[in-house]
């Protein structure tokens, strides 16, 4: 980093909290800076090469302790005592204003308006317009302490008051532009951070919805499960009573080692039958829960493998699955839940397509691209132009008003374009349909 660069990284470093503070510390940093150090400079140039001018002892005095003062206020902005150090500034030069004024009276000052510019400038851009009318207001005061000082020299009154007004008017005007610039320039900032607070509570709100809005997804298609795992908890307790009533035929087994063995074999495959249960339920409340997106890489060649048991029970008899063999390994960076919600709401729609049974098959791979493919196609009765064109829309279905809500593919698309990735759809009536979603790959670690 160049010196320029660390001494503008030194500037914007300071502690402060409020916005329009922070963003006017650099340049009133570089101003006190430039003025505490340039004034003792100037001054020691002309005493040592000019002189010191005829009671030019107080006015020295004054302007190296308002340089002083200007380089302890760029201490305090440090500090983050930004307003302190604005305001101990604009007391410091006031009161410098008033020595000089009542040393030299008004007409001797009249010509010299650069500090109390400088005043009006720093307290309406800085402090706001309280503080902009209130160093006014004392401006005037301290111009009207010098012009009491020339009427009490018997100076030349008449040029002093000419003078008076032009001094008078031209800070009035300055005073009133400042007044409106700083009071549009704070309504604007007003109204910015008003409309970035509205889009920051409208996107927490939006990503509420679409959390709400996935969890329900998950519960719908939960609960398109339900009949097929309802079928298959049948056949687990069925196999489990099945043994059980068996204990009277053990019992009457005679030979000792006969017996033992029957009761292990009995009792593993009840086990056994009782961790296929397990493993479903444990699977269900998995993919049910609601839980806030966590991306996360993992193969996607063996999510899909682990959805088997909900795939087989999703779909009936008449329906072949057939699933990727053991492949390479595929990794994707994508939340492992949303992926699964993603691949039962599509193979739900592929069941509704195929009431006469069919086939659904899911193909993954890479691309020429590197990004990861995931292909799931059915043959079922297939989509027209019109229909493919809408199904990606909230609400939009082609099922009775009781057979879903018309949001499972729409939540899809959100969720795969979020993640960087696309899904398209091929289709065409009585041909079946085939989804192709590309994700981008991740290494795993």
């Amino acid at each position: 980093m160049s010196p320029w660069h660390r001494f503008l990284h030194w500037l914007h470093d300071v502690p402060i909290s409020d916005p329009v503070d922070r963003r006017n510390a650099p340049a009133m940093q570089v101003l006190f800076l430039f003025m505490g150090i340039a004034t003792p400079v100037l001054w020691g140039y002309h005493v040592a090469f000019v002189g010191m001018p005829t009671g030019g002892t107080l006015a020295m005095v004054m302007s190296l302790t308002l340089a002083m003062t200007e380089l302890f206020a760029v201490r305090m902005i440090r500090l983050g005592r930004f307003r302190s150090a604005i305001r101990l500034y604009l007391v410091t030069a006031l009161i410098a204003m008033l020595a000089d004024y009542l040393l030299g009276g008004f007409k001797a000052m009249s010509t010299r308006q650069i500090d109390p510019f400088m005043t009006l400038v720093i307290s309406g851009l800085v402090l706001g317009r309280r503080s902009l009318w209130l160093v006014f207001a004392t401006l005037q005061l301290i111009i009207a302490a010098g012009f009491a000082v020339d009427l009490l020299r018997a100076a030349e009154v008449d040029a002093s008051f000419a003078n008076l007004l032009s001094v008078v008017a031209s800070q009035l005007v300055l005073a009133l532009i400042l007044d409106r610039a700083v009071n549009a320039m704070r309504e604007t900032l007003a109204e910015s951070e008003g409309h970035r607070r509205d889009l920051q509570r409208e996107m927490q709100a939006r990503e509420r919805a679409q959390s709400q809005l996935i969890h329900a997804q998950k519960l719908e298609a939960t609960g398109r499960l339900a009949s097929g795992i309802a079928h298959d908890f049948g056949n687990i307790l069925h196999v489990i009573t099945g043994y059980a009533s068996q204990r009277d035929r053990i019992l009457d087994i005679e030979r000792r080692d006969e017996q033992e063995a029957a009761i292990d074999k009995t009792l593993s495959n009840i086990g056994g039958a009782a961790e296929r249960g397990t493993a479903i339920t444990r699977k269900l409340l998995s993919f049910s829960r609601h839980d806030m997106t966590r991306p996360q890489v993992f193969d996607a060649v063996q999510a899909v493998a682990g959805m088997q048991p909900m795939l087989r029970q999703l779909f009936p008899h008449a329906v072949s699955l057939e699933l990727p063999e053991a492949a390479a390994p595929l990794p994707i960076r994508f939340d492992r839940s949303e992926f699964e919600l993603m691949i039962i709401n599509i193979a739900s729609n592929a069941r509704d397509a195929m009431p006469e049974g069919g086939r659904f098959r899911i193909d993954l791979s890479r691309n020429a691209a590197g990004t990861a493919r995931i292909v799931l196609s059915d043959t079922g009765h297939g989509m027209d132009a019109g229909v493919q064109a809408q199904i990606f829309e909230p609400f939009f279905s082609t099922k009775t008003a009781v057979g879903g809500t018309g949001l499972g593919l729409a939540v899809i698309r959100d969720i795969v374009l979020a993640s960087g990735g696309d899904i398209t759809v091929e289709s065409s009536p009585g041909q079946g349909s085939s989804f192709c979603i590309t994700l981008p790959s991740a290494e795993m670690s």
